[in-house]
């Protein structure tokens, strides 16, 4: 069996995703579950570009230790120190540098000969390797450079010690014969030399396709992230490529990843729920409608045989049958900790204590109570964001002339604060009433609201984005209540809560992409 190695760019690619921006604990959280999922190289992002990032690569290296763990840097030499300084205390690690290689970048962006960048390519391969075992060289818009310039470059910086080379569509132009013939040739050139990579963009809705063609025409390793997250329309989507390779053993009988597919849901619902990015309903995989079935015929091939009209079984990717009722008000203790750790949870004591007694309101107020609803649980009391600020009350409703008037209390080290403000509507008088107790002002860049699960009385789950400093990244932040209103105040305070958190780690990225 050949292994296709995965790797991951979720926390690197895909957060250049607009306003999908993360904090360390949530890079953490994902870096976690991508470790359970089997991932084998986990690249938690670009040292050099921010504190922040160095910081989050550095506590992903000491708490992951089954895969491998990746910095990006820029064919330069404080980027590949300052990678080679964050992943010190990986058990597994692999530093990532790249420079472009297509006639349109030489020029325009590098202003470079073709043998300058070679030589750049070379001195950087070696000091990366002077730090790291595990060294990976990306020809940045490889599918629009030339062949024979591939050829060149790869030699050179196979023979300064790079093991894997990544060959990016950059800007997702090439079509699959394309990219397969592009391998082919490379393939066919190093001989088994190392390890041909593929990383494709979806700016044409190709990046799965080329993907695959890259590993039917020699790649063994495909960069990927989970949901298709990435720069503009996104990247290879990991749970497609590893779901193909599953499903069509007749074209792939002797290849295979170490994904564990069970994870898959698991990993698309954290991800969605920290970046506030779902999946469109009908995305393959991992789309609310990828199992659903309303037609009548489709119905009815269903109720005789489920492969009628299903060519994956959902429990092979994590989903539970039916998404059924699954504990009531009478539960105890022991059965919602079964629960959560079937949904693919790890939590401490006081994690759990503080899940069942949300739960147990949940049953107080919620006829049913479903698998979504506890996840939606699970994912506030395991933000480990500092709660700086928490809610106590809020009451909103309508004033004279048209406007809403909204009073709320608020904790600030176990100190209760009051105060109300005027709004043009009910989510502009809640945040104008948090900033006047907060002292900070803010501008909300996004706000999205959807139910949880199903019925009348289903949890609404808020998600928002707000920018605290005019130039910085937005953050995103989550609530979930009975209460639509409730849920925009829990939002915004997560977002708030986020921001004091990171305030004096957050940096402009450097704006380079492969």
């Amino acid at each position: 069996m050949e292994i296709i190695k995965i790797f991951d760019t979720t926390l690197r690619d895909g957060e250049q995703s607009p306003g999908a921006s993360m904090n360390i604990e949530e890079k953490i959280k994902i870096a976690l579950q991508l470790e359970r999922l089997g991932v084998d190289i986990i690249e938690a992002g670009f040292a050099a570009s921010s504190p922040g990032d160095f910081e989050a690569i550095s506590q992903i290296a000491q708490r992951v230790t089954k895969s491998s763990i990746c910095s990006l840097a820029r064919a330069v030499p404080r980027d590949i120190e300052a990678a080679a300084k964050a992943l010190a205390p990986a058990v597994l690690k692999r530093i990532h540098t790249f420079i472009a290689t297509s006639p349109i970048h030489m020029e325009f962006k590098l202003k470079m000969k073709p043998q300058e960048v070679i030589s750049r390519a070379v001195e950087a391969v070696k000091l990366a390797r002077s730090f790291v075992d595990d060294v990976e060289f990306s020809c940045e818009d490889a599918c629009r450079s030339d062949i024979s310039f591939l050829k060149e470059i790869i030699d050179a910086v196979m023979e300064a010690g790079a093991s894997t080379l990544n060959l990016p569509d950059t800007v997702g132009y090439r079509l699959p014969h394309e990219i397969g013939n592009m391998i082919a040739t490379l393939s066919q050139h190093i001989n088994n030399r190392a390890i041909l990579s593929v990383h494709c963009h979806n700016d044409l809705g190709l990046a799965t396709a080329n993907s695959v063609f890259g590993i039917l025409n020699g790649a063994r390793q495909v960069e990927c992230t989970i949901n298709g997250l990435g720069e503009r329309a996104g990247n290879t989507a990991l749970e497609e490529v590893v779901m193909i390779l599953k499903t069509r053993k007749d074209i792939f009988p002797h290849m295979d990843t170490r994904i564990k597919t069970q994870e898959i849901y698991m990993a698309s619902k954290l991800v969605a729920d920290i970046t506030g990015i779902c999946p469109q309903p009908n995305k393959a995989i991992v789309g609310k409608n990828a199992f659903a079935h309303e037609s009548g015929i489709h119905q009815d091939g269903m109720l005789k045989h489920p492969e009628t009209y299903e060519i994956m079984n959902p429990n092979d990717i994590g989903i539970p049958q039916g998404n059924g009722l699954v504990l009531g008000k009478h539960s105890g203790r022991a059965a919602f900790k079964d629960k959560i750790i079937s949904l693919g949870f790890n939590v401490n004591d006081d994690e759990l204590q503080n899940a069942f007694e949300r739960f147990k309101e949940l049953c107080d107020s919620k006829k049913e109570v479903f698998d979504d609803d506890i996840r939606a649980i699970l994912g506030e009391e395991t933000t480990h964001i500092p709660q700086i600020f928490a809610l106590h009350s809020l009451q909103v409703q309508t004033c004279y002339g048209g406007h809403y008037c909204c009073a709320i209390s608020i904790f600030k080290d176990d100190v209760k604060y009051s105060d109300s403000a005027l709004g043009n509507g009910a989510v502009d008088s809640i945040f104008k009433a948090i900033d006047r107790i907060s002292g900070f002002a803010s501008v909300l860049k996004d706000y999205k609201v959807e139910a949880v699960s199903s019925g009348k009385d289903a949890l609404a789950k808020v998600v928002v984005r707000v920018e605290f400093e005019e130039g910085k990244p937005a953050l995103v932040g989550h609530g979930v209540d009975n209460d639509t209103m409730t849920s925009t105040a829990k939002a915004y305070l997560s977002a708030l809560n986020s921001y004091l958190s990171m305030k004096g780690l957050i940096a402009d990225k450097s704006g380079t992409m492969i």
